[in-house]
């Protein structure tokens, strides 16, 4: 394995499970209070529109999602989602991604977490 594929699988285990099948890291910066994982989504068109011609047309504004802390540091995930124009129907699609828990800014797995040890 390259120093990439080894780094690569090392951070798979800090980031929610099958980020990166669908997310490229583009920066990781260390600050004092946080880890900042900057993500761009890859350029796979989503599978249900799979018989359509799809155009990638760059990015969503980006999303912070805070996912479970790292030696005392909060793990702060920036997502750059890709849109799609969809050639067949003339409409900019994007995937439907569900990895943010409903009404806030966690990731799933963290919500759960927070909600069964605080009753939050």
């Amino acid at each position: 394995m390259t120093d990439h594929e080894n780094y690569e699988q090392l951070v798979r285990l800090f980031l929610p499970e099958g980020l990166l099948d669908y997310f490229n890291i583009t920066n990781i910066i260390l600050d004092g209070e946080a880890v900042n994982v900057h993500l761009e989504e890859s350029n796979l068109p989503p599978s249900e529109y799979a018989q359509d011609k799809l155009e990638s047309k760059d990015f969503l504004p980006a999303i912070t999602v805070q996912d479970f802390p790292l030696r005392d540091k909060a793990l702060l995930l920036h997502l750059k989602r890709r849109r799609w124009m969809n050639h067949s129907t003339g409409n900019i699609v994007s995937r439907d991604w569900q990895l943010v828990a409903s009404g806030t800014r966690l990731t799933k797995g963290f919500a759960s977490f927070l909600k069964g040890a605080f009753g939050i």
